[in-house]
């Protein structure tokens, strides 16, 4: 991970400063998406798309005959994408307190022959506003993999334990039997939703395009001499070079910052879900019934050796918190913005943007590490089973005694007066749980054959068959698009 931090001089700046999210959490490609490097060089490839568009759809000198883009220039230009002397950048922009300006400065230093033609026609935001959004779809496609994977990997657990009865919760009470299967389902129907959305936001995204100072495309039109066809086509060929099939039809000076709003709101959502699963997770840790991965020699406490705390499950809703507090930077930036656009926002994205993907990165890591050593513990599960199946059985012996003839909600109170006092009774000290016994001596269960009941054992309903049915047709499916991103393994940093 140094490797990155220390890739040009301007990072090398940070020196020895700690930041978690590179240097603990996030993986080497998602950091290494949104380095500097990786950045401008963005910037100057977008300067070249722009130069070989105008050349191409024949933007002549100011004598209008020859040409006004050279294809030597080109040449030169293209052996300078990535050369990016950031010391220098950093000289320049501290005179100038531009930043691209101080890019352009820096690369006509290098490649003073491409002066002219750098930039031509195009505002700060032709380059920044692009290079995000590029930034944007790779970092979407990178959680898409990840988030693809840790479906598959849970889905792996679910198929697994299919059939594996065990209580289920309503109110963090017991309540009626799922399956293991069945509520590992649950975590990962949620995670689709995010998968949709996140699949939706980067197949959808288009193009900020060449639109010039306050989006009327004005510049273009001048150096294109009033041909309004040269100047759309020229927005198309850019987006083209670029990778994009559509372009926003209308920008001010910026693309719509709510584009920046949903995207981070569809990585608060896979917060939401992780945190939603890893709060699960940490609840059956409690109870034993579910362990999560757990090295050889992995410490649980520095005071207390026994502990064995679900640190990953842990980190994950540590992490899904930070990354949920992030969209209403951009929602307050999308809803402030003046007019055509103005500059206040530029600060914010820089920070919010980086560090949701950074954070909805770092969680995918956990989730797949998590997916992919789940422990569940039958015997744990059983106990736990067998100690409130009594309860668990009574809306099976209430639909019994209604069918023998019964009033439902005169059955209904016997149940519930019944259920009441063993509790009260376990509560003081008694160890057996006879609330079967209770209901075979009372006059309401006079014709149910209660063992009969008991014997068929049809606590979980279709909870199996939902498993099958929902992998079969929901997961498979929608997993089929990324079959060369299932089966990855993360390791946590630390």
């Amino acid at each position: 991970m140094a490797d990155f931090l220390k890739s040009n001089a301007l990072a090398s700046l940070l020196g020895d400063l700690d930041i978690p999210l590179i240097t603990r959490y996030a993986s080497p490609e998602m950091v290494h998406l949104f380095t500097p490097q990786n950045r401008h060089g963005i910037w100057r490839r977008l300067w070249l798309a722009l130069a070989e568009a105008e050349a191409e759809l024949g933007l002549l000198a100011d004598d209008g005959k020859s040409a006004r883009i050279r294809p030597e220039q080109l040449e030169a230009l293209r052996k300078h994408l990535d050369d990016i002397d950031f010391a220098a950048v950093a000289k320049h922009e501290k005179r100038l307190r531009h930043d691209v300006m101080a890019h352009l400065h820096a690369l006509g230093d290098v490649c003073p022959e491409v002066s002219d033609i750098l930039h031509l026609g195009a505002t700060s935001c032709y380059v920044t506003d692009n290079a995000e959004l590029i930034l944007m779809r790779e970092g979407l496609k990178l959680l898409e993999g990840k988030l693809a994977s840790a479906i598959s990997a849970l889905a792996g657990f679910a198929k697994t334990h299919r059939d594996m009865a065990t209580l289920g919760f309503t109110h963090f009470q017991p309540a009626q039997l799922t399956t293991v299967g069945k509520r590992a389902c649950l975590w990962i129907q949620d995670l689709m939703l995010d998968l949709a959305e996140i699949s939706h936001r980067r197949a959808h995204l288009p193009f900020r395009g060449v639109k010039g100072t306050t989006g009327t495309q004005a510049s273009f039109l001048s150096l294109f001499h009033g041909d309004h066809a040269k100047v759309r086509a020229l927005d198309k060929l850019v987006a083209k070079k670029m990778g994009f099939d559509t372009v926003f039809p209308v920008t001010g000076q910026t693309y719509p910052r709510k584009i920046d709003s949903q995207i981070l709101d569809a990585l608060s959502g896979l917060g939401q879900s992780t945190h939603k699963w890893g709060t699960d997770l940490r609840l059956l840790s409690h109870r034993q019934e579910v362990d999560e991965p757990f090295e050889k020699e992995q410490v649980g406490s520095s005071a207390m050796a026994y502990k064995r705390n679900p640190m990953r499950a842990e980190r994950m809703c540590g992490l899904a918190r930070y990354l949920m507090t992030l969209p209403a930077n951009a929602a307050q930036t999308a809803a402030t913005q003046w007019l055509e656009r103005t500059l206040d926002d530029s600060v914010n994205r820089r920070l919010s943007i980086p560090q949701a993907f950074l954070a909805a990165d770092a969680i995918l890591r956990i989730a797949q590490n998590l997916a992919g050593g789940l422990v569940a513990n039958p015997a744990v599960i059983r106990r736990e089973v067998d100690r409130y199946l009594p309860y668990m059985a009574t809306e099976n012996l209430l639909m019994a005694a209604v069918a023998a003839g019964g009033d439902r909600q005169e059955v209904h109170e016997v149940i519930r007066r019944h259920s009441h006092d063993v509790t009260q009774a376990l509560k003081q000290g008694s160890l057996e749980n006879d609330l079967l016994k209770r209901l075979e001596a009372d006059p309401a269960f006079a014709k149910v054959d209660i063992a009969k009941v008991m014997a068929s054992g049809a606590f979980t309903g279709r909870a199996a068959e939902q498993v099958d049915e929902f992998l079969a047709e929901e997961v498979v499916p929608a997993l089929a698009p990324y079959q060369g991103s299932l089966g990855q393994k993360a390791d946590l940093h630390v």
